[in-house]
């Protein structure tokens, strides 16, 4: 029930505008996104990698139709790759397609997404494109797998809370693709999701044994979870599996689970941090609330906390 209202809040314009006026709000967000600009990005992605850590960036945003608006965004991903070369990052980029225009017509994004994977080809980069709501869903599985075909550098997230994603996955892994599978994040019905959590690890489970029997080293798919238990079933996995410790990433979001990342890489277990960044962090910091409902009791505390 908690998530149920977290992702209704997550969509609610009158909290949005509350929330962005609270102090109280921005010291929680504070806690999982370094700051508003790739600046802070980039700074943060620089400290952990004196860990040994990986990063991938993402620039908050959704669902724009401006094309004026749409251009700044392919403009700011365009001069990420050279940024992330010039200071020798271990860091990828991530992108939802509805920052590139989808809502504009199917070929404005596909064609933003392929400059992007050009330009991050340049620097030996990688573009990850996130998964948004259902709706768009087969229109994403369509504008990736168009690109992919002439730009290797992509890579796509899969929600493990749809029932038709093992179906997708098994078509996705058949053409190469590089997958990042997490659980999901959006409001969805119960006749295309699992409302509930021991469903949807049991198939996270089930996505993850086809990933892992299509593991590539040098090309590795993304298990993102912060669920400790799930993670040692993923784990104990691989080993059964004889798979070697870099067959995959473990990929987490910044500011949670710090230790258990480090605890990871001293196994000598890849692990990639998501850090995200800018103005449009309501959302998406409600969604991930959502994900993890205790997280709560940190915006409690922050209430009162100067």
């Amino acid at each position: 029930m908690l998530r149920q209202v977290l992702l209704w809040a997550s969509e609610n314009a009158w909290l949005e505008r509350q929330m962005r006026h609270r102090g109280f709000a921005r010291r929680a967000v504070s806690r999982f996104m370094p700051g508003e600009t790739a600046g802070a990005a980039l700074e943060a992605a620089r400290r952990l990698g004196e860990h040994d850590i990986s990063t991938v960036f993402t620039k908050l945003g959704e669902a724009l139709d401006d094309r004026d608006e749409i251009e700044k965004v392919v403009q700011h991903y365009l001069g990420l790759p050279g940024r992330i070369a010039g200071m020798e990052l271990n860091s990828q980029i991530s992108i939802k397609l509805t920052q590139l225009g989808q809502d504009l017509g199917q070929e404005v994004a596909q064609a933003n997404l392929e400059r992007l994977a050009v330009a991050a080809a340049e620097h030996g980069n990688v573009v990850w494109v996130d998964m948004e709501a259902s709706p768009y869903l087969d229109e994403t599985l369509d504008i990736f797998t168009t690109t992919l075909a002439r730009h290797p550098n992509l890579g796509l997230c899969v929600q493990a809370y749809l029932y038709r994603t093992a179906a997708d996955v098994e078509r996705l892994l058949a053409v190469g693709a590089r997958l990042r599978l997490v659980k999901g994040a959006y409001q969805e019905p119960a006749d295309i999701a699992w409302p509930r959590k021991p469903d949807v690890d049991e198939n996270f489970m089930v996505l993850t044994r086809l990933m892992l029997e299509n593991a590539n080293p040098a090309a590795p798919h993304g298990l993102a979870t912060h669920d400790t238990v799930l993670l040692g079933r993923i784990l104990d996995e691989a080993r059964e599996m004889g798979l070697p410790r870099d067959a995959f990433e473990v990929q987490m979001l910044y500011g949670i689970r710090a230790r258990e990342q480090l605890a990871l890489r001293r196994r000598g277990i890849p692990v990639r941090v998501l850090i995200s960044y800018g103005p449009h962090w309501y959302p998406w910091y409600m969604r991930r609330l959502a994900e993890r409902p205790a997280n709560l009791g940190f915006v409690v505390r922050s209430v009162f906390t100067r």
